[in-house]
């Protein structure tokens, strides 16, 4: 399999780094998704894993593989020097060089798809038709959807138990009924999706990298706040991505966890 093969099987079987595109160009952001590092010709087998590391790149090699498929942009901003000394980021792209291994990160592309990051997760926190914080054809971003009915520490409890998360913080009141949420996987919290769980009457708000003033201003509203790692918020959807894109995938892989992240 070529490593272009590989990057179609990506796209068609999730969603096309186009769709990033239009969603940096209708909301003013930044990504840098598709083909990162092309070292090898021929695919010999694929690891994926949430964010490229030393250790990701460790267990790559250790079972013969030449390409690594990211979530998280390998390189994301402009490259202005690689320190392999004292930034881990550019040492796993040396290593990267140095052992033809390539690399395809698939990011906001992978969140906003239709069966995407930002889609499992509402399914892992028990939501299946949701409504959508912000559109662009042929995906979307942030979710509010009903849920099973249940008090807000026990619910809490569940989501940890699906996500696989090993810690959660939790705001807001305690015997608050759950029966509403809204979710936005990675760092996805800012005044609009405040307001759009507000507008929707959610129940309780999960994401991740929550700043103090936007847990506060949830919390005021009557919103209680479940906050995710990073990692959990996204490696739950990518994980899922990863079981369905196997099957396809006519060369060896595997998955990888960074379980201390979780």
């Amino acid at each position: 399999m070529k490593l272009s093969e590989l990057l179609e099987i990506l796209e068609n079987g999730v969603g096309p780094v186009s769709l990033s595109d239009k969603f940096c160009k209708k909301y003013s952001m930044y990504d840098n998704s598709g083909i990162i590092l092309n070292c090898c010709d021929e695919v010999k087998g694929v690891l994926f894993a949430l964010d490229l590391s030393a250790e990701a790149v460790e267990e790559t090699l250790s079972r013969g593989f030449n390409a690594i498929v990211t979530h998280h942009p390998a390189i994301y901003g402009g490259l202005s020097r690689l320190d392999v000394l004292c930034d881990p980021q550019s040492a796993a792209l040396a290593e990267c060089l140095k052992n033809g291994v390539s690399v395809i990160s698939m990011h906001l592309n992978f969140d906003v798809a239709p069966k995407g990051i930002d889609y499992h997760l509402m399914r892992g926190l028990g939501g299946d038709k949701a409504e959508l914080s912000a559109t662009v054809e042929g995906g979307g971003y942030g979710r509010a959807y009903n849920v099973t009915p249940a008090d807000f520490l026990a619910y809490a409890k569940s989501v940890k138990t699906a996500l696989g998360a090993e810690r959660i913080f939790v705001y807001g009141e305690p015997d608050r009924v759950i029966k509403r949420v809204a979710s936005f996987c990675g760092a996805g919290c800012d005044d609009r999706a405040v307001s759009f769980a507000y507008a929707e009457k959610a129940d309780v708000f999960v994401s991740s990298d929550l700043k103090h003033h936007e847990i506060r201003a949830l919390v005021s509203r009557g919103i209680n706040v479940i906050q995710l790692t990073h990692y959990t918020s996204e490696n739950y959807g990518f994980n899922k991505i990863y079981n369905e894109i196997a099957l396809d995938l006519p060369v060896a892989s595997a998955y990888f966890n960074d379980a201390e992240l979780a």
